[in-house]
């Protein structure tokens, strides 16, 4: 679609964007570009690329800013990526380190925010077929009773049950046997189902007790998605973004309120590799303003979930991309329990 002129004067206006936040003139570009070309030339260029939609100009400005459409060509055709020091790497590493898995998700985020200085994301879906570890009653009160559920992968989930009348020590005891008997090593579905048959055969006492279990741990591991977000206030630094207070707010709004930002993410982790949702790309309104860059991570060769960064338009795409790459295959190794890459 473009020369090789017009694709050297393109990147070089996009990467004087990025880096100065100003709208580029043609001087800067005869300047930065590297050709010997008259002012002139690259007025006519400029021309070009804005009727192509690439670029735009703002009212205030004789200079011009990329446009949505602009930033895709760029990261699609021009980008030059910048790998990560070893220096980067290794803090990454040390921070993803398999002896902390209750830690890891919560790191990542924090990690992808720390390094880009925007707001930095992971979610993990539910999976469909969690295996349980153990469940155990433990009395609160007279009439509550605290139920422990710990799945095979170390998450534990607590809910507290509200029962009709007070049980007795012995009495849990042997509820929390029955419970193991039941739960232990099964995952969740083959345990709803096999209770349910079993369920009448149980003492009549426990029956109730057992019936309010299976409600509350399908409830728990129902809600079991994780969604992690780190550096939020990063955002309120970022100048594009600060100007329109309205539009922040709806921004915030939607990491508030999550559903329509994990369907996005849900189908991040689903694609292969690097995905990059630039401006109205993402479907999702307050994201207009934004990019979002994302890449799925596994678990033993399976994909589990994906790592991002959620930034302005106007982000150094180089410096992302690689950091949310080496994230997501860090973290696949931490999960995994392999000590690299």
């Amino acid at each position: 679609m473009l020369d090789e002129r017009s694709r050297i004067l393109l990147k070089t206006l996009i990467e004087r964007y990025i880096a100065d936040g100003q709208p580029v003139g043609s001087r800067s570009l005869s300047r930065y570009s590297g050709l010997d070309l008259s002012a002139a030339t690259v007025r006519n260029v400029m021309a070009d690329l804005e009727e192509l939609g690439f670029i735009a100009s703002p009212h205030t400005s004789a200079g011009r800013v990329p446009t949505p459409r602009g930033y895709r060509f760029f990261v699609d055709s021009l980008l030059t990526m910048q790998p990560l020091d070893s220096e980067k790497i290794h803090a990454i590493e040390g921070r993803l380190h398999p002896s902390q898995p209750k830690e890891l998700i919560a790191n990542a985020s924090q990690l992808l925010s720390g390094f880009t200085h925007f707001a930095g994301i992971v979610f993990t879906p539910r999976r469909k077929s969690q295996r349980i570890r153990q469940m155990e009653f433990v009395s609160l009160s007279e009439k509550r009773i605290l139920l422990i559920m710990v799945t095979a992968d170390g998450d534990v989930q607590n809910r507290i049950l509200f029962t009709e009348r007070p049980y007795s020590a012995a009495e849990l005891t042997v509820a929390n046997n029955t419970l193991n008997q039941y739960f232990a090593g099964q995952d969740f579905e083959r345990i709803r189902h096999r209770v349910r048959q079993d369920l009448i055969r149980l003492r009549g006492d426990l029956q109730n007790l057992m019936a309010a279990a299976l409600a509350a741990g399908d409830e728990a591991l129902n809600q079991t998605d994780q969604y992690v977000i780190s550096g939020e206030r990063n955002l309120l630094e970022v100048e594009e973004l600060s100007s329109n207070m309205k539009r922040l707010r709806k921004l915030f709004d939607l990491f508030e309120q999550r559903t329509a930002l994990m369907q996005l993410l849900e189908l991040s982790h689903r694609a292969e590799g690097i995905q990059i949702y630039i401006g109205d790309e993402s479907g999702l309104a307050p994201l207009d303003e934004c990019s979002v860059v994302t890449a799925p991570y596994e678990i033993d060769g399976q994909i589990v979930g994906s790592v991002g960064v959620i930034g302005p338009t106007r982000m150094a795409y180089e410096h992302v991309i690689p950091i949310v790459d080496i994230t997501a295959k860090l973290l696949s190794s931490a999960l995994s329990g392999q000590d690299h890459v």
